[in-house]
């Protein structure tokens, strides 16, 4: 199966991308990179510039802050967005847990592709309320 009719197959499955047409995810496989880190590859340094919004394809990733492991991430699930909506550097590091597999989309374009592709920033709008809703009952 070629690269890109594998990368819409995959993105097909996950509920970020899952309302969708055929047509729009395969606008989603050329807009979008795929990148691989080994593991224990730093792909986001706490208070450095964050490079793009990361959706993971396969494998995990922990999200570290000063250095304490916090949470894991894995495949559907997404980093590196909250840099890119603010314009602020990533408030934790974000290490691969053995292989790592994401899609990547350069901060510049992260604007440009939500405003395309509403469904998509409503359901990243729903996992940030999902996380914040977590985090406060995590606090009390």
């Amino acid at each position: 199966m070629p690269a890109q009719a594998e990368v819409v197959d995959v993105i097909a499955r996950l509920a970020l991308f899952a309302d969708l047409s055929t047509a729009q995810l395969e606008g989603v496989a050329h807009v979008f990179e795929e990148a691989f880190f080994a593991d224990g590859t730093r792909v986001l340094r706490q208070g450095l510039t964050g490079s793009g919004l990361y959706v993971i394809l396969d494998g995990e990733a922990a999200i570290q802050v000063d250095g304490v492991e916090r949470s894991t991430l894995g495949r559907g699930e997404f980093f590196g967005e909250i840099s890119c909506l603010l314009d602020e550097p990533p408030v934790a590091d974000i290490v691969a847990h053995g292989p790592l597999r994401c899609l990547v989309l350069p901060r510049p374009q992260v604007q440009p592709f939500l405003t395309a592709y509403p469904i998509v920033m409503f359901r990243m709008l729903q996992a940030e309320a999902r996380k914040l809703r977590n985090t406060t009952k995590w606090l009390e």
